[in-house]
This record gives C-alpha cells, structure tokens and sequence, in this order.
C-alpha cells in the first residue's frame, strides 16, 4: 500500500512539475520577457491576445522592445489609440504565419515569399547562417533568436517592425 501510494504520489509530483515548466501561449510568453512588453502592449490594444492564445499554431516574428523604440517617435503611442486599431492589427497580423516553422524550416525558405496571416508576404532571406525578413517596403529585420517555444506555435525574435503594403 506504502508502495502505491509513493507511486501516486511522485506520478502526482512529476505531473505538476511538467505542468509547471511546459510554455504557455505565444502571448504568455512575450508576456513573461520583459524585452516583450511594448509587443504585448500592442497585442493588448489590438485585441489579438484572445487569438494569439487560441489554438494555433502560430509562428510570431516577434520585435523587441528595441525594435519598436526604433520607430520615428509617437509612432506606438499612436497606434494603440482605439481610434487607430485597425492599422495596429494590419501591422501586428504582418508578423504571423500560419503553422509552426521551426528554424529549420525557415532557414531552407531563402529567396522565398511567406504569406503572413495579415494577407502580405515576406521575404526570407539567409546568408551565412543569418535570417532576414523583407517587408513589402524593403524594411529589413534581423532574426536574432529563434525557436522560443510555445503551447500553441513558435516565437523567432526580430530587431525590426515589419510594415505591411499600404492599402490601396
């Protein structure tokens, strides 16, 4: 009985540790680095956090605080105005893909359009190891990390914004 019990108990332990250590959502862990605080701002602005929590899976390309500080300046405090949502959502939807693409995949992608869930594409580049996007104005970003994982898809950390084409 002594047996089953210790048993149960360290299935029970083990469970909740692997609960406790297993990620959270796309949104739950931007929202657990501080270097993610202006994206989950604007997520929050958006009204994205109940889709980027959803099921997925998504691949986020994710800018960092530094990237959005290097926007011409008002240009966040702008967008996240409810008056301005609808750009701050063509914006924020730019930096998702549909599905999970792992570095791995990525990397094998160069030269090649990925259909953003905002209906653009980018570019992918690599050169010596190194991935870049293009956005459809010719802004560039750096991925400077990559498979940060979580439960529902996959986060590659950008040193730029993506703009999306101007609406027609």
């Amino acid at each position: 009985m002594k047996k089953i019990l210790a048993v149960g108990l360290t299935a029970a332990l083990l469970s909740t540790v692997a609960a406790q250590t297993a990620p959270g959502t796309i949104v739950d862990v931007a929202a657990g680095n501080s270097a993610f605080s202006t994206l989950v701002t604007a997520v929050k602005a958006a009204d994205l956090v109940g889709t980027l929590s959803g099921k997925g899976p998504f691949t986020v390309f994710a800018p960092t605080d530094a990237a959005f500080a290097k926007l011409p300046a008002g240009t966040v405090e702008t967008l996240v105005k409810p008056e301005n949502k609808a750009a701050l959502v063509n914006i924020l939807t730019y930096h998702v893909v549909s599905g999970a693409v792992m570095a791995a995949d990525v990397v094998k992608l160069d030269g090649k359009a990925v259909k953003t869930v905002q209906g653009g594409e980018l570019t992918v580049g690599v050169k010596d190891g190194k991935v870049t996007l293009t956005d459809a104005n010719k802004g560039v970003a750096n991925v400077t990390a990559v498979d940060v994982k979580a439960s529902n898809g996959v986060i590659h950390v950008i040193d730029a914004v993506l703009m999306p084409p101007a609406k027609k």
